[in-house]
């Protein structure tokens, strides 16, 4: 497995709240012609995911492990239980030839908090010999950022 910096899979965690424009980015970034193997993972909670009709319209196929692929070339998951067990599984296919990833996309539901995530990166020697947590970005809505940060938060 790659353990240098630059030989790492460089992963950035996607958060903000819903209308953000999570999925107007991830939209872009799974229809452009870039030329980049990239692992976008939701990290959605319950049945069905929000974005699911997003990835169905820009897929080539699906498959029973909920891992698509896209026209693009970039691979679409669905994280509903354990991030850890999907990044060990992918480290396993690198290691054996099977995947090459320019970039892992991790977005977040727009209530998580993107800390543990990240620990994802920092924690497991395997994931860490892998991929690289290259960035947290969060988007927001400029219209109504103002009114998100004037909003008294419960306890």
């Amino acid at each position: 497995m790659a353990s240098s910096s630059s030989e790492r899979v460089p992963v950035t965690v996607l958060t903000g709240f819903l209308g953000s424009g999570k999925t107007t980015l991830l939209n872009h970034i799974l229809t452009a012609t870039h030329g980049k193997k990239i692992a976008i993972i939701e990290n959605e909670f319950g049945d069905v995911g929000i974005d699911d009709a997003l990835i169905q319209n820009t897929s080539k196929f699906s498959s029973e492990e909920e891992i698509i692929e896209v026209l693009n070339g970039c691979l679409c998951c669905s994280v509903r239980q354990d991030l850890v067990v999907l990044l060990k599984g992918f480290a396993e296919r690198a290691a054996a030839g099977e995947l090459k990833l320019d970039a892992i996309i991790i977005e977040t539901t727009g209530m998580a908090d993107p800390a543990p995530v990240a620990q994802t990166f920092l924690i497991y020697d395997e994931i860490k010999a892998f991929a690289r947590l290259d960035g947290i970005v969060t988007m927001v809505d400029a219209k109504h950022v103002e009114r998100h940060l004037d909003a008294v938060k419960p306890e």
